[in-house]
């Protein structure tokens, strides 16, 4: 049996491919660090099923405490600071433990076992005011926020121990993937959950900054079974993963109302403090590579995920999506 260590295993993307794994068959194992620790719903499910290891992405004897202990033939790195607003706030946390940490997994695994197979999330936010659209693997990086910095800087550090030290460090560029495990601070969350509220009564309005953003939505969960594939191929690489199509914010908010069959014009206020120091042109991917490669092919699209989450939304204040006649 194959064994995993998913670092972040607490969080929308850490659960959702503890889930992928074990149905694949994997002994798996988690890191999660103390401030998770009264934060566990998303894999509460899970807890008989895998093994948890206390650490941090900021504490090297714990990685390599849990890295030698565990002898995993595979490592998933889910843990980072990942929300860009917070970036501009925590830049010093931002660089260390999104960026800075990554050269510290991958030391470990060289001085402990450099078999061990390793996978890098980056984000789509590493083009910024992108060069070209679509964007490939080849397409300059131009971050525009601290947390984007941060992921190139995870990007180098992976490229630097695949191609030094004949490494397997295999990276995924993911655009905006969203789930109803998403947090409350995420914009698509904010908005279904405060839809679901509204409909239920329980809340007056909602406040938003820049509706006008085009944004590539995936499904999460769809991604972590991408990110296994990524890791299954012969030879370590970079792949960009998205839907390929882009909708505005706005598109978000007039879909969700709808889908209860309210109108978000009296309800939805713009707010400036939401408003970001600088922001990025339209980033939506080209995905012929991991296509071509091992036949990714996302089906899970808009108004699919947006169902999704405001079914559990609704589910959360005793409520039903509206049937339609």
């Amino acid at each position: 049996m194959r064994k995993v260590l998913i670092l972040g295993i607490t969080g929308q993307d850490g659960s959702y491919l503890a889930e992928v794994l074990l149905e694949k068959g994997y002994e798996v194992h988690g890191l999660y660090r103390k401030s998770a620790t009264g934060n566990t719903r998303n894999i509460e499910h899970l807890v008989d099923k895998i093994t948890l290891h206390r650490g941090d992405l900021l504490d090297a004897t714990s990685l390599y405490r849990v890295v030698k202990d565990v002898e995993p033939d595979e490592i998933y790195n889910e843990a980072d600071q990942d929300h860009v607003g917070w970036s501009y706030d925590m830049v010093d946390f931002q660089y260390n433990v999104t960026g800075a940490a990554v050269g510290r997994i991958l030391e470990i695994i060289k001085q402990l076992n450099p078999k061990i197979k390793y996978f890098q999330p980056l984000s789509s936010n590493i083009f910024g005011k992108a060069m070209e659209t679509p964007q490939k693997e080849t397409t300059p990086f131009y971050p525009q926020s601290p947390y984007a910095c941060a992921k190139v800087l995870a990007y180098v550090i992976s490229k630097f121990y695949r191609e030094t030290y004949d490494m397997f460090v295999a990276t995924a560029i993911f655009y905006n993937h969203e789930s109803p495990r998403r947090p409350e601070e995420y914009l698509t969350r904010k908005v279904t959950k405060s839809v679901a509220r509204i409909y239920a009564g329980l809340q007056n309005e909602l406040e938003l900054g820049d509706l006008s953003a085009q944004i590539d939505w995936g499904y999460a969960k769809e991604y972590m079974e991408t990110a296994w594939s990524i890791m299954q191929q012969p030879k370590a690489d970079d792949y960009i993963i998205c839907t390929g199509e882009t909708h505005s914010v706005q598109e978000w908010v007039d879909e969700s109302f709808a889908a209860v069959g309210l109108n978000p014009k009296q309800y939805v206020k713009i707010n400036p403090k939401f408003l970001r120091p600088a922001t990025t042109t339209v980033l939506v991917g080209d995905i012929s590579k991991a296509k071509n490669a091992f036949g990714f092919n996302p089906q899970f699209k808009f108004k699919e995920l947006i169902r999704l989450m405001l079914e559990e939304d609704l589910k959360a204040v005793g409520k039903t999506l509206p049937t339609t006649s």
